[in-house]
């Protein structure tokens, strides 16, 4: 009787504009779009395109991409829509523009008058009020973890609290009482968000904004691996917060192989079970030339063998990121590989053992969905940083220690750490520790009981509430 008397919601989605974000919120439209609800995804022309060319054969025709052409903004490239066009001091430039989309995305919003709900990002902190005044209720989706969110706080200690330099988010906060909690940023990684943060409007004020302006939060997490964030995060907000899960990838059982990937499997199907490092950076991340060869350095003398995917974005900006010659002398055990990589048939090969990353929420994700353990290296942008020191307490990996605050780091340190990781006595536990958390994190079942139950209450709003 239920099910013939749900209502068909239409719910449209409007993420920050980057990759990290976009993606997220097009695994959610998928699900919500396979329970029957029709989904407006919008963004500007050059995300649509790049989502809808990557995901065309898997999209539900209940998924529209409404496109939104971008606003000009001065000191924003002409050709930039996302964050991976830009350096991260002129993401700014960005968010600027993005507030200039509150107009277009009001207009398309008034001529459908059957939108039910709105899901948005932690950018568009004018949205509630948009929303409210056109009847329409509002979720604020946080693709970060509750750990993270708990860190910052609740919306009062945003606007105005006592936290007002980088230095004052290097220590754990005083509403968090966990025992052993030991999560906080280093002051090299606030230094670097402080550069992308936009002059009239912070960051900190567009999450409490939206977080007080929604009807209820969500954030992507389970109970499982994050139950007293959870908790705590629901009494600093004064509402509801829903788990939507891990949102874990599935690896597609394609038997069709593009040329990379066909070269990438026989290198690897070459290596002994476990024995790889797979090392990416993400694509958004850039470090200098003299710190990627001091990276490049340690690896060499680790003597483990690797895969290091450098980006586009890396190689273009720096064109000898690699030190002379370090192709020739790693040999056979290391692979250089430029350009994409496909990042999850990768870490699912079984010669791959640990993952050297940046620490971005969906890398980590990935890895610890099979089982990879982790050696930390904190990409300073985002929540990166509360990552790799929350991964680190939890033992799924090591984090590479790095000054607090120029985030320098030695050749010799990263070898060591690698090879405590990878192969010392020391790493087994943590090499157990990460495989046992693919119950978690891989287990595909139970995170999707958090999208039904997400679902659910979007369909139902507000009687679980009330």
């Amino acid at each position: 009787m239920e099910s013939r008397e749900k209502k068909v919601l239409h719910i449209a989605m409007f993420p920050w504009l980057a990759y990290g974000h976009l993606m997220p919120f097009l695994e959610v439209s998928k699900f919500l779009a396979q329970k029957g609800h029709r989904i407006s995804f919008i963004s500007t022309p050059k995300n649509i395109h790049r989502l809808s060319t990557s995901s065309s054969s898997s999209l539900s025709p209940l998924i529209k991409f409404v496109e939104l052409p971008m606003p000009a903004v001065d000191g924003l490239p002409q050709s930039a829509e996302s964050t991976s066009d830009l350096p991260i001091h002129k993401v700014q430039y960005l968010k600027k523009a993005y507030d200039k989309l509150e107009l277009p995305l009001t207009h398309f919003l008034q001529h459908l008058d059957d939108v039910n709900w709105i899901v948005q990002d932690f950018a568009s902190h004018w949205l509630p009020r948009v929303a409210t005044r056109l009847g329409i209720k509002s979720v604020s989706f946080y693709i970060v973890n509750a750990t993270t969110m708990a860190f910052f706080g609740p919306p009062s200690e945003l606007r105005s609290g006592q936290r007002q330099r980088p230095e004052d988010f290097t220590v754990v906060p005083k509403w968090i009482d966990f025992p052993d909690f030991d999560v906080a940023f280093k002051l090299h990684e606030m230094v670097t968000h402080w550069d992308c943060m936009e002059d009239e409007v912070s960051d900190f004020e567009r999450i409490a904004a939206a977080i007080e302006g929604c009807d209820f939060v969500a954030t992507r997490t389970c109970p499982e691996f994050d139950a007293d964030s959870l908790s705590l995060i629901q009494k600093l907000y004064g509402k509801p917060v829903v788990p939507l899960g891990l949102l874990p990838p599935v690896l597609q059982d394609d038997q069709s192989e593009d040329d990379k990937w066909k070269l990438l499997r026989e290198w690897l199907d070459a290596k002994k079970e476990k024995s790889v490092v797979y090392i990416a950076l993400g694509t958004e991340v850039t470090l200098s030339q003299e710190w990627m060869h001091e990276l490049a350095h340690g690896i060499e003398i680790s003597g483990l063998s690797f895969i290091w995917v450098l980006g586009n974005r890396q190689l273009t900006e720096a064109p000898d990121i690699i030190p002379p010659g370090f192709e020739t002398r790693v040999g056979d055990r290391g692979l250089i590989w430029r350009g994409w990589a496909p990042q999850l048939r990768v870490l699912a090969h079984s010669s791959i053992g640990g993952f050297l990353t940046h620490c971005g929420w969906s890398s980590v994700i990935e890895a610890l969905g099979l089982g990879r353990v982790l050696i930390l290296f904190s990409g300073a942008s985002s929540d990166q940083g509360l990552i790799a020191r929350l991964m680190h307490n939890r033992r799924v990996g090591l984090e590479i220690p790095r000054d607090d605050r120029d985030g320098s780091f030695s050749k010799d340190t990263v070898a060591e750490f690698m090879r405590r990781v990878m192969v010392d006595k020391e790493g087994e536990q943590l090499r157990a520790n990460a495989w046992a958390m693919k119950e978690i994190f891989g287990n595909v079942n139970l995170n999707n009981k958090y999208l039904d139950e997400f679902t659910r209450l979007l369909e139902t709003w507000p009687a679980l509430t009330s």
